[in-house]
């Protein structure tokens, strides 16, 4: 069987490789470099997502009299070991090409641990290595433990911050057959089972994924767990758009954003020959998993940062915080299989909102490529991972967007006339209001304005005759 170096470059890319230098996923290095400044690159490779190590070994170089490359072996496996813990994962080989000799050592991507060199912890950034700063090595430190960030305990937090209608909900659907322990409560022991409850000396206690799956307020422990919604309506973000800001348990999120996206989708028939067939603008069924995988597989740990889902004239967007997880990287999404919040998806499927564990992006390829569509695209970003759906719009006969943008805002008739006044000029004052509403009173428009301030689709600026509002 071919050795993880050989089948890196099995197809005859070292000469690429060589020609290329040094990137993310390959760092090159001369004869001379020293074990500290390989085991630099080992522990940033290890920190991020593996990467291939080139040393020149070129007989000569080093005046060895044992062979080819075998001072460059031991001085690779030397660095392996000075690592802490050592990295034990491959072994440096020697590689022939180009007519020269060269000692190469494959870091696989996903390892389990975060790697250091006396004190200090790399990452591969680019073509250099970085020092991680210090939220970095936490999330790392999250990342790669056994419990990861959705089974702590926040401070503070206690099994009354969890809605107990949700819970017997959830349990009702389960029926559980989970045998508690003396003195445990059922439901208590179904939460304990899905990692929502841990036991400590002071009693039981929510972790984060109990609390964003059942919490009264989420936000309240965790203000970034929340997804925004904007559709615009041509094919860049502009200053027309409708939103919403949506909170609460992830179950919710999961629903209100789908209402979002179905209730603004354009609806239009397709001709397919002769035959007209009604069309939603994107297929629901990869709308609802975009949308699943991002509340399911996000990093809740990073802060300052949420879902966003951009719908636009030609594609919709979805982002989320936190790159792909483990050993799952862009080349292998579709196989791979590794959650980073093995609690909430649990709970998730048993609500019915993945219907098979592991297979979302497989699905999403799928119902594209069956409605003859673009297959969606994924990239990570910076801090996070972005899914690109493209849907109907140009094929599309007589589309046009629901009776009302604002349908699924559950809005009365007056504060719909005036969204879309604020649409067409910008902005809304009190007189603009009652001249549009002249049967309801001044009380009636205020209350009005009030709960879409409230709400967070209006926003208030000025005071008293200068106060006007704007979309949000």
């Amino acid at each position: 069987m071919a050795s993880a170096v050989n089948r890196v470059l099995a197809a005859g890319d070292l000469r690429a490789l060589l020609e290329a230098g040094p990137t993310e996923r390959v760092a090159i290095l001369d004869a001379r470099s020293s074990p500290r400044a390989l085991a630099e690159t080992l522990a940033a490779f290890a920190n991020a997502r593996g990467g291939l190590i080139i040393l020149d070994a070129t007989p000569g170089d080093l005046g060895e009299t044992e062979g080819p490359g075998q001072q460059a072996l031991a001085r690779l496996d030397a660095a392996r070991l000075m690592l802490e813990p050592p990295l034990i994962a491959s072994l440096p080989e020697m590689v022939e090409g180009e007519g020269r000799f060269f000692c190469a050592v494959q870091v696989p991507p996903g390892l389990p641990h975060v790697y250091g060199l006396r004190g200090q912890y790399f990452v591969r950034d680019g073509r250099h290595n970085r020092p991680l700063q210090a939220f970095e090595l936490r999330r790392l430190l999250i990342d790669r433990s056994e419990t990861g960030f959705e089974a702590q305990v926040l401070p503070g937090a206690a099994p009354a911050d969890l809605d107990a209608d949700r819970v017997a909900a959830y349990a009702e659907r389960l029926g559980s057959g989970i045998a508690p322990a003396p003195n445990v409560q059922p439901k208590e022991a179904l939460l304990h089972s899905r990692g929502c409850l841990t036991g400590a000396a002071d009693g039981p206690h929510p972790t984060v994924a109990g609390l964003l799956l059942f919490g009264r307020d989420p936000q309240r422990w965790l203000r970034s767990a929340t997804l925004t919604c904007v559709r615009y309506p041509g094919a860049s973000m502009g200053d027309e758009f409708v939103r919403e800001d949506i909170g609460g348990p992830l179950p919710d999120q999961v629903r209100r954003a789908e209402v979002f996206v179905t209730g603004n989708m354009r609806q239009g028939m397709r001709i397919s020959g002769l035959v007209r067939q009604e069309m939603p603008e994107y297929p629901v069924p990869v709308v609802r998993e975009a949308i699943v995988n991002a509340i399911a597989h996000r990093d809740y740990s990073i802060r300052g940062d949420n879902i966003r889902i951009m719908m636009f004239s030609d594609r919709l967007e979805v982002s989320s915080p936190g790159r792909l997880p483990g050993h799952v990287t862009l080349d292998n999404l579709v196989e791979e299989r590794f959650s980073r919040n093995e609690a909430i998806v649990q709970v998730l499927a048993d609500m019915g909102f993945i219907e098979r564990l592991g297979y979302g992006i497989d699905r999403m390829i799928s119902v594209c490529q069956a409605e003859g569509l673009p297959r969606p695209q994924f990239a990570e970003t910076a801090g996070g991972f972005k899914v690109v759906v493209y849907g109907h719009g140009p094929e599309l006969v007589g589309a046009a967007p629901p009776a009302s943008l604002w349908s699924h805002l559950h809005l009365n008739p007056r504060q719909e006339q005036a969204l879309h006044f604020v649409q067409q000029n910008r902005r809304i004052t009190n007189s603009d209001y009652q001249t549009l509403c002249p049967d309801a009173s001044p009380e009636t428009l205020r209350r009005d304005f009030a709960d879409l301030v409230d709400r967070g689709i209006l926003l208030k600026i000025g005071e008293k005759r200068a106060t006007y509002y704007v979309l949000k």
